[in-house]
Formats: C-alpha cells, structure tokens, sequence
C-alpha cells in the first residue's frame, strides 16, 4: 500500500432528534445544578428508556447522575422524566401526570407527526399498519397512540404483501419508522400500488433517507466501509445493510475502541491505494466519529512505514501511549454543561469532569475553557477497555503552582488568591492553582469576623506551611493584613493631627459609639457625637458599612485611641434656632415630655423648652397633667434663651396675661 483516503459521509452522527433529546437532558441539569441542594450524583434526572441508542452517551449521562428507567411506577417522587425521541404512547403520558410527576417530552417531531396520523386513522375506524422492528420504542409508542383500532406491525414487504393479500378490501393507512430501509419502502409502496385501499404515507426523516443514499454512495467507492454507531440502534444496523450490498468490507464500530476487533483482509493491504469510508447512525456523536478516522488514519500511516506491520499491535500501542500521573496536553474538542472533551493525541476520548476543571462549583465547564485551547492536563484514570481517559486540568495546573507556593514561602513572599469556600476550621483559597487552606486563627485580623464574609474575595496571605509531597499548603491572611495595619497605622500617627477629617467606613457598634476604619486603623465616634436628637443606642443613627465623615477630636497616642466626630456645627439645631428665633417670640410647640416641675415642649426638632409648672397657666396649678398632655399643641412666649448652658424658658401664662391686660384696655 503507497497511499490511503480516509472520506467521512456528511451527513453521519446526530440527526436533529436526537440532538434535540439529549441537550433538554443537559439544558436540565445546568437548572438543577443551579439549586442549592443539588450535587453530581443526585440531579433527580430519569429517562424513560436509553436516551439514545449509544453506550458513551448513555453512560456520560449516568455518571451525572441521570437515572435510566424502564416504566412510571419505577420513578421516584419529585423526579424530572425525560421521554426520548423515539417518543411513548398516550398511557405513559397518564401515568405522568396521575403521578404528578414534571416531565420533558422530548419526542422527535418527525415520530410525533407519524403517531398523529396513526391516532387520527384509528378514531375514525381505519387499521394503521405501521412498518418497522416490533421491538423497537419508536414503533411501540407509535402503537400506542392507536386507541380506536388497534394497529398492525409489520416488518418488511414480504410481510405487508401477505397481509394485504389476505385483507384486500379493507381500508388501511401504512406509515413507516422513521430510520426505515429506504430501499425495502420503496418496494412497499409498489405492493401498496396494486391495493387502492391501502395509502401509503411516506414517513421516513429525510435525514434518514440522505444518510442511507450518501452511505451508499460512499460505499460504491470505498475498499473498506466502517458503520459506527450502538450495536442496538436500529438506523446503524440499516446503514450496515446499505453499504454491505456494495462495499465488500464493511466493519461495525461502537467507537475507536471497538475496532480492536476488527480484523482488515490481508488483500486489503496489497492495494496501491486503499479507499476508507465512515458513516454513523443518528445516535452517534461527533467526537466518536473523529476519533475513528483519527484512529484509522495513525493505524493506517503504520502500515506505510512497516511492511511487517500487526494490525492489533499497533492497535493496542495506540491505547497505552499515556499512564496515570502523566502530564499530557490536550485541545479541548467540545463542551457542554458538565465537563469538556479532549484531544490528548492518542486513541483515547479525554473526558474532564466539571470538578476537575475549577475549584469555582458556581462556573461551567465554558467559563473555564472553550474549544480549541490548548490545555496542560494530568491523567487521573484510564480505561483502555473502553478508550477513555479522565483528566484533571486542577492537578496540573496545581503541580505548576506549588512550585511558585513553595518559593514563595522561603523567600517570605505576598501572594494574592481567591477564597472559594469554608471548610472546617478555617477557609479555601486558591492561588496559583494550588488550593491553600487557611486556617480560621490566620484568616482575618478581627477575631468577630464572620469567615463567610472572605468568600469569593480577592485576599493576600503568606505561605506559613508546605507538604510538596502531598501537593498541599497553609496560609496566613492575618500576617499580612497585620503588617499592612501596623505599617498604615505608624504613617497615620506620623501625620494625623486634631481635626483632619476622614472618610470611613463603620467596622462595629457598641453600646457607647461606633468604630469607624480610617485605613488600617480605627477611631471611635461616641454616642453622643451620632446624632443632634437624643438616641438611646448608636444602631438609630448608623449601620455596620456606613461610610461616614468624621474628624479628628482628641488624639491619645499613649493608650493608641482617637475620638472622632460626626456631628457638624452647622447642622445644630441651635445654630437653626438662634438664627430664626429670639426673646419674647411667640410660637408654636409641641409637649413632648411632662414632669413633676413643668413639661418641655418642641419648638422644631433638636430643641426643646420649658415650660415650668408656675407658668402653665394663669391659675395654680399642683400638677402639669391635669393642664397639659403629651401631643398637645400649645402657644408660647420664649421668655429666655440661655445657648450657652443650651436651656430655653417657655411660658402659656405670659401669653394669656398679656391677652387679659389687652382685652382690659380695650374696654
């Protein structure tokens, strides 16, 4: 052999059905993974059957957690069920929804448009004859959708021919699967032709139909035609047929694996140039696809270069050019919501899980990566049986950070990271790759620090410990804020002086103030200097996170403390007052307060005077609230102002008297 063509049928791999059917299962599991009380092996996922005739599928959808099961009563309460696209007769859809059971119906359109027309034949009295494997979940739910008169199966011509010989006058409707051999339809519908009862309805997907005649096509000009797909899908085995009746050597393949059983005519190998070609049924993914030309072609390029080649030897050579540990690089071929598929160049299918992409579990598998990055990656496990690898993108890119973790730590080095979660006793962060465990004593400067709060912050901290063999480290947030306090709080006590003003952020309260941060140092606003109004705890004027203007107002260097102000002069009420009111005003006010010796009214907020018991009225009073209540409204004299004890002297009596010598003059 001098040369070799390797051509793959356009239309191989997933029809829209399937395509369909399989991402509502993923599109699923990304909403459920966003719930709080989901975790990878418990999505509460369940197909009604194989979601697809396809074993890599099938069992990348196990391990997320999708359950696979074969009737209703075998779903659990509260499950999601996904019905596939060979679609499920009316019962099923009864049970759902007397189960009251969410479900997805993920029914190829194409079968649905075929169990309409069955349906519609049976309720009007016309026997459906529905063409197909008996046995298969797209004839069994077309069927059941005949709930008028039943419907009859039939395989082939032969079968359709006896039976419509035997029934030539009755009136039949005869639909077709929809991965029907299209050259056995065409046959049927000659048959049909003789019988002007029995109208044929051409079901068959038309992309089953371009696959079948490209794969026939194909066939026609290859020495060797490889049919990849699941040994139970039905559409495989008819495209197997197909390029049997025109290729002489045709090989089925699940995937890459399975072709060690295949065994290549020696014949094969004598030609100058040998001639392959693919197909796959609908139920094939692309990645399967490629890696079976991939395959082929390294096995092939074997061959060229030794004349002495073993077919199996190179076979199995491809599948063991990695081990467990080894570094490898990959490009990342495909991704969807839960891991990424890789090309790590031998024949096996590189699978990294979302967890071994990001120690981030709120991130997808396409935040991380996307296809065609070039990725360094650790093998985790192999399985040559099967011809996959599991890989780790964390572990390599661990493996290269320790390195920077563990020069870090001798040379005294500030790293920056992540903080992704709390553990016990302490906090995760990852830096570099590496996931360094910081320990609730090291992760914050202020012991009532709720650790919560560093989750998803950007952090610095030391390398206080480091086990190269174990791939693990121990670090300390509180070294480095501590040296960053100490060196802030030695630059504030160089230049700070009473009154400088600061913008700060409120860090706590107390039952006497509020400690406000003024960058790396904290000064105390006390109670009193919160507010104008009279509050009885600090929590009435400001919150923890406030950001507060405040000024310097007394510094204790000795004992490390700074009084800070809040209140400004020129919002005082008094300042209010004074310029708005004198001796001998009369106005309006509210009592607020009563006591033995008078009450105290409001003149406007922040001011109060007060109006001593002598001077409620013209009359002897022995108590206050025989005269006044609280909430009264009353007109007063201001008969003194004392700003500088902050006292007024209120009176009702001066204003009635003044009304009595009025009214006296007058007459």
């Amino acid at each position: 052999m001098e040369k070799f063509t390797i051509n793959v049928a356009d239309t191989a791999g997933f029809c829209f059905g399937v395509d369909r059917a399989v991402n509502f299962v993923y599109n699923i599991l990304e909403e459920k993974c966003l719930e709080a009380s989901c975790n990878e092996t418990n999505c509460h996922i369940a197909t009604l059957g194989e979601m697809i005739h396809n074993p890599d599928v099938v069992e990348r959808l196990k391990k997320t957690g999708v359950r696979i099961i074969d009737s209703i009563a075998e779903a659990r309460d509260g499950e999601h069920v996904v019905i596939r696209s060979h679609g499920v007769g009316t019962e099923v859809y009864r049970q759902l929804e007397e189960r009251g059971l969410r479900y997805t119906d993920g029914t190829c359109p194409f079968v649905k448009r075929i169990q309409d027309i069955a349906r519609e034949a049976s309720m009007k009295g016309v026997t459906p004859v529905i063409m197909g494997d008996k046995n298969h979940p797209e004839i069994i739910g077309i069927a059941g959708h005949c709930e008028g008169t039943p419907a009859v199966i039939l395989a082939d011509d032969r079968e359709l021919e006896n039976f419509l010989e035997e029934n030539p006058d009755k009136p039949f409707v005869i639909v077709v699967q929809t991965t029907y051999n299209t050259n056995t339809w065409e046959r049927c519908r000659e048959i049909c032709e003789r019988f002007p009862k029995a109208e044929c309805k051409s079901t068959i997907c038309a992309a089953t139909v371009k696959r079948q005649q490209e794969a026939a096509e194909l066939a026609r000009k290859s020495d060797v035609m490889i049919i990849v797909g699941g040994a139970k899908s039905s559409n495989t085995k008819k495209l197997y047929q197909i390029c049997k009746e025109h290729c002489p050597v045709c090989i089925a393949a699940e995937n890459a694996a399975s072709l060690k059983s295949m065994k290549m005519p020696d014949g094969v190998y004598h030609k100058c140039d040998i001639r392959i070609g693919i197909t796959a049924g609908a139920s094939t993914p692309a990645y399967i696809i490629k890696e079976v030309k991939t395959q082929m072609s390294e096995i092939l390029e074997n061959k060229n270069m030794d004349e002495d080649f073993n077919f199996e030897e190179a076979l199995d050579a491809s599948f063991k050019r990695i081990y467990t540990g080894n570094r490898v690089k990959g490009y990342i071929t495909a991704v969807n919501n839960t891991e990424a598929i890789v090309d790590v160049g031998t024949k096996h299918t590189g699978y990294i899980a979302l967890s071994e992409l990001t120690h981030d579990p709120s991130l997808k598998p396409s935040d991380v990566v996307k296809v065609g990055d070039e990725v360094d990656l650790i093998v985790v496990k192999i399985n040559d049986a099967e011809g996959i690898v599991q890989l780790s993108k964390i572990k390599a890119d661990a493996m290269k950070g320790l390195d920077t973790i563990a020069k870090a730590k001798e040379e005294g080095t500030v790293l920056e990271g992540v903080v992704t979660g709390v553990v016990k006793g302490g906090v995760i962060v990852i830096s570099n790759g590496v996931r360094v465990f910081i320990p609730a004593s090291q992760a914050s400067v202020r012991r009532d620090e709720k650790l919560e709060n560093l989750v998803k912050t950007n952090v610095k901290f030391k390398v206080i410990e480091v086990n190269e063999t174990r791939g693990k480290a121990v670090g300390s947030i509180r070294q480095v804020a501590s040296a960053e306090r100490d060196e802030a709080r030695q630059k504030f006590w160089e230049n700070v002086k009473v009154g400088d003003v600061f913008k700060g952020e409120v860090k706590s309260i107390t039952s006497y103030g509020a400690f406000v941060d003024l960058g790396g140092i904290d000064g105390m606003v006390h109670i009193s200097e919160l507010s104008w109004d009279r509050i009885k705890h600090p929590s009435e004027a400001v919150s923890v996170g406030d950001v507060l203007e405040v000024y310097v107002k007394d510094l204790d260097r000795e004992k490390d403390r700074i009084s800070l102000g809040y209140k400004k002069e020129a919002d005082s009420p008094w300042v209010k007052f004074n310029e708005s009111y004198s001796e001998g005003d009369v106005v309006k006010a509210t009592v607020v307060s009563i006591t033995s010796f008078g009450a105290f009214a409001r003149i406007i907020p922040g001011i109060d005077g007060l109006i001593h018991i002598s001077q409620v009225s013209e009359k002897r009073v022995t108590s206050v609230k025989d005269v006044l209540s609280v909430g009264d409204e009353v007109t007063v004299k201001i008969t003194e102002i004392d700003s500088e004890s902050k006292r007024i002297s209120l009176s009702i009596r001066a204003i009635l008297e003044e009304g009595g010598e009025e009214t006296a003059e007058e007459e």
